[in-house]
């Protein structure tokens, strides 16, 4: 597990509880944005793929639910056609199995005909956790940096 060490936090939540509920949202949705960046950046340069698809679809999500903010770094599939389907296999790896067709009655290998054919698994290559392991001490110290800059303007705005 990570652990990181950011000091001042307890003056930042005192000046947070003069702030109206959805600037605070937005200033939380924008310094969880600023501590997810590096961790996104890392996990592009350590994503190992032929193609770059993955390591494009690494991308950042923001929003908030039931007054809980969030943001995540997500890899792989987005709603556009194309983009991988496979960043969790290559992050956590497969074991061994069978490939069966689905839609006809025979696969075709190199040019001979098979019912099934039988996949020896792929190792594991992480890239989304070490990611994580590695920035998360600078990222917070980015969220730290945002929050410290964008808190005294909103409120000199009230």
């Amino acid at each position: 597990m990570a652990e990181a060490k950011v000091e001042g936090l307890s003056d930042l939540w005192a000046a947070m509880q003069d702030v109206p509920v959805k600037i605070e949202t937005n200033i939380l949705r924008g310094g969880l944005r600023a501590m997810a960046i590096p961790i996104q950046q890392e996990a592009k340069s350590l994503v190992h793929n032929v193609s770059g698809d993955l390591a494009k679809s690494i991308r950042i999500a923001t929003g908030s639910r039931n007054g809980t903010v969030y943001a995540k770094v997500i890899a792989g599939k987005h709603k556009k056609p194309g983009d991988p389907f496979y960043a969790h296999m290559v992050e956590f790896g497969t074991a061994a199995h069978w490939i069966k067709p689905r839609y006809t009655k025979a696969l075709a290998f190199g040019g001979v005909m098979r019912d099934a054919v039988r996949h020896p698994g792929a190792q594991k290559k992480p890239f989304m956790r070490p990611a994580m392991d590695g920035r998360a001490q600078e990222g917070l110290e980015a969220m730290a940096d945002y929050m410290a800059d964008r808190l005294p303007k909103e409120l000199t705005k009230l």
